[in-house]
């Protein structure tokens, strides 16, 4: 696996965690229709929420959440619409980021910015 590609998945693994520390309960992780991909899907209380993650090694070439463009929140919206239809999801749903910078230390950094999008 490529080494962006590993920073990616422990990038996932880390929110996921986040998440569930917060009372988050995730329903579904890189859930897939078509060509789009959803990296986590949570619900928390009678909200479902779909989120993007974007991990960086550090923020030298901009910020995480800055590589979520229009096309990407298409290919977004079109799998969380299939996914509430399968489910035949009847209440509130909300769109959050979640990006996640390592400092130079390793340490990383998790900023979730709910309500990113619609």
């Amino acid at each position: 696996m490529a080494k962006h590609n590993q920073l990616g998945k422990a990038g996932e693994v880390l929110a996921s965690s986040y998440l569930q520390a917060k009372g988050y309960e995730i329903l579904a992780q890189n859930y897939r229709f078509r060509r789009a991909e959803i990296d986590l899907i949570a619900k928390l209380g009678k909200l479902l929420i779909f989120i993007e993650v974007k991990t960086r090694g550090s923020d030298k070439h901009g910020f995480p959440e800055e590589a979520v463009n229009a096309r990407k929140i298409e290919l977004f919206l079109l799998a969380a619409e299939e996914f509430i239809f399968q489910q035949n999801w009847l209440h509130d749903i909300r769109f959050d980021i979640i990006s996640i910078t390592t400092s130079a230390s390793g340490q990383p950094s998790i900023h979730h910015i709910e309500d990113a999008f619609h």
